[in-house]
């Protein structure tokens, strides 16, 4: 599954990297968890960013849910044999059938959390791009849905996943996110294009493109917030001689002051000593000043 992952790219590089208007602003988060707004690319408005929250609920339902991950193979696959290459069963699921023939859409992310099948979060690793190119697109499903109690109506999206690969094989966790092409996101937008189509996007990516390190289990509180929380506690799965993903997220305005990282060190001191966990705010912008992990 994936279950949390990273937006901490500015605005402006999401707008030029998927050629969108954002006419809402949103804020850095390096811990976006369910239920959660976060930004998308939806197939009814392809050239603007919409926030929606994180956690599907279809149009039908009579209560709220929070699907954070659609399964491409639907019911089969129970094994998550990484080999698989058969049927797509998502698209005969009654909660998702509907979404994925004609409500796709881009999950902004410049990283996402995963840990081994047991351990979970108890063991966390940041998984990113190895060349940098960030933020790129998960592949999701949207759908509105009405409260009945209210009247308030909820956009909301699920991540698809699919087959584990080398990479998330490493790091011990039996499913990936659905990772799309750059050359294909326009189609997967498209509600015209064919069922084939859609279902040859629904592979797993190459894992050598991407690579991982271990993080504090920290991250398992969706309260928590802020750049600490990528710090590295480990080694790279793959050996590299490139600069560290918390050292590469500064160029995307994701650097600290003093002051906030000082912050942070109280907080996780009072943690530590039995003390009550605050949540930082969600609606801080990172400034430029700063290391990442002063």
């Amino acid at each position: 599954m994936c279950g949390r992952y990273v937006t901490v790219s500015s605005i402006q590089a999401v707008e030029q990297r998927f050629n969108v208007q954002a006419p809402t602003p949103w804020t850095a988060n390096t811990n976006v968890s369910h239920g959660d707004q976060t930004p998308v690319v939806a197939s009814d408005k392809p050239n603007e960013v919409q926030m929606m929250q994180f956690g599907f609920t279809p149009g039908w339902a009579k209560k709220q849910y929070y699907m954070i991950n659609a399964r491409a193979e639907g019911d089969r696959n129970a094994v998550n044999d990484p080999s698989y290459t058969g049927a797509m069963g998502i698209l005969d699921k009654p909660m998702f059938r509907k979404a994925i023939r004609s409500q796709r859409c881009l999950v902004v992310a410049d990283a996402f959390i995963e840990g081994p099948e047991r351990e979970k979060l108890s063991k966390p690793f940041v998984i990113y791009p190895r060349d940098g190119q960030r933020p790129f697109a998960l592949a999701g499903i949207w759908d509105e849905w009405c409260d009945p109690s209210s009247g308030e109506r909820l956009r909301s999206f699920a991540v698809l996943t699919t087959v584990s690969n080398a990479l998330t094989q490493a790091v011990g966790h039996h499913r990936a996110p659905v990772i799309l092409d750059p050359d294909r996101e326009r189609e997967w937008l498209n509600p015209d294009t064919p069922l084939g189509d859609v279902t040859a996007m629904l592979r797993t990516w190459d894992a050598k493109q991407f690579n991982a390190y271990p993080i504090s289990p920290a991250i398992r509180d969706p309260r928590r917030n802020g750049s600490a929380l990528l710090q590295p506690v480990g080694q790279r799965v793959w050996p590299e001689f490139t600069h560290e993903l918390h050292e590469t997220l500064e160029v995307f305005g994701m650097g600290e002051s003093q002051s906030r990282s000082r912050r942070a060190g109280e907080a996780s001191d009072t943690t530590r000593g039995g003390g009550p966990m605050a949540k930082e705010p969600r609606n801080t912008t990172w400034g430029h000043q700063g290391s990442l992990f002063d």
